[in-house]
Formats: structure tokens, C-alpha cells, sequence
């Protein structure tokens, strides 16, 4: 488990910080929860870890590219051709610019974000499409 053996090196929660400023009260908040560090960038918090041996510093975005890409190369490994496009899902609560932060961290794994939906409304969806 990568959070017990390296907890100031083990990102989560990332779509807490994404679309924040540095100075809300919430990123300050949740940045003391945080075992990773979480820093100041002109008012944008970025989270800072140690990658052999280098201070590395990530923007939320960043972070929410990489489980894109993941997420991505399984669904090619899946479906067995390229994905260019993509529906991402944020929670319902998301306000205009973490939902922009979304689509940017989409474009930043080289995807064409179509379209940003609430989690909610992805569930029904799914389960219309699961009743047909």
C-alpha cells in the first residue's frame, strides 16, 4: 500500500484542490489533512512531493491528467482502438471553474473534453442505458 510506506509522497484528493485559489478557506482546510505538502503558487495551490530524490511541485490539473491518462489507456486496452474523445463526470457541488480545471486537465492529456456532467446525472444515464 503506497500511502503506508510513503504517505508524503502519495497524492489523493486532488479534485479537492482543483479549480481553488490558494487563499480559500477550504484549501487551507483540507491542506492540513493533507500528509503531502500543498503550496502557494500565485494563489494557486500546488501540491510539492520528492520523486527520486527532486522536489517535484504539480498542479491539481496535473495530477487529474495522470489518472485521466490511465483511465484512458485502459479503456483502449478495453476497447482495443485510440480514445480522443471523453464525458468527464465531477460532482454536483462543482462550481464553474473547477469544472473548467476539469476540462483543462482533459486537454492537458491530449483529450477532446465534449462534455462536463454531474456524477449524478452520469448515474441516470447509465441506469437508462442499463434498462433498455
Amino acid at each position: 500500500n503506497q500511502v503506508a510506506m510513503n504517505p508524503h509522497n502519495t497524492v489523493f484528493d486532488a479534485k479537492r484542490l482543483i479549480g481553488r485559489r490558494f487563499n480559500d478557506p477550504s484549501v487551507s482546510a483540507d491542506a492540513k489533512h493533507f500528509p503531502f505538502k500543498v503550496v502557494d503558487k500565485d494563489n494557486k495551490p500546488m501540491i510539492q512531493v520528492e520523486y527520486k530524490g527532486e522536489t517535484k511541485t504539480f498542479a491539481p490539473e496535473e495530477i487529474s491528467s495522470m489518472i485521466l491518462v490511465k483511465m484512458k489507456e485502459t479503456a483502449e486496452a478495453y476497447l482495443g482502438y485510440d480514445i480522443k474523445n471523453a464525458v468527464i463526470t465531477v460532482p454536483a457541488y462543482f462550481n464553474d471553474s473547477q469544472r473548467q480545471a476539469t476540462k483543462d486537465a482533459g486537454a492537458i492529456c491530449g483529450m477532446n473534453v465534449l462534455r462536463i456532467i454531474n456524477e449524478p446525472t452520469a448515474a441516470a444515464i447509465a441506469y437508462g442505458l442499463d434498462k433498455k
